[in-house]
């Protein structure tokens, strides 16, 4: 791995993340919400790079208006490295399509819960969207 390029957004930090679109460096969920505010294009780069499929948008009925993510909670788990790493996870990426796929997605969520790779996942996404719920559910455990 090369050295790390300088933020193309605030020109001041070095980047720690590239846009899944673009590919333009940034080092923060600010300046990534800066560079986001102009659409940008998929690059055209020879290199594998993985492919962000965008579905339309759903609508769910939830019991707790909390439980529904806020924008900022979404963006820090897809520039989540702990994330992404663990999205190479072949086992992991079955059981979110098969969840995703499903007519009867509550169902497959409680089947992928009993695997210890999608209990892990769940964690790290706790963990960015919630550290202090989640440092309370570690303690009961």
């Amino acid at each position: 791995m090369g050295p790390r390029q300088e933020c193309q957004v605030c020109n001041g930090a070095q980047s720690k993340y590239k846009c899944p679109s673009c590919l333009v460096p940034y080092c923060s969920l600010n300046c990534f919400k800066k560079h986001k505010e102009i659409p940008c294009t998929k690059s055209l780069s020879s290199e594998a790079k993985p492919s962000i499929v965008l579905v339309p948008e759903r609508s769910y009925q939830v019991d707790e208006e909390t439980w529904v993510l806020q924008r900022e909670q979404l963006e820090s788990i897809v520039v989540s490295k702990k994330i992404q790493d663990a999205l190479n996870d072949e086992e992991l990426r079955k059981f979110i399509y098969k969840i995703d796929c499903s007519t009867d997605p509550e169902n497959e969520l409680a089947k992928a819960m009993e695997g210890e790779v999608f209990c892990q996942f769940t964690d790290k996404i706790l963990s960015i969207v919630s550290p202090q719920e989640q440092s309370s559910l570690a303690e009961t455990k």
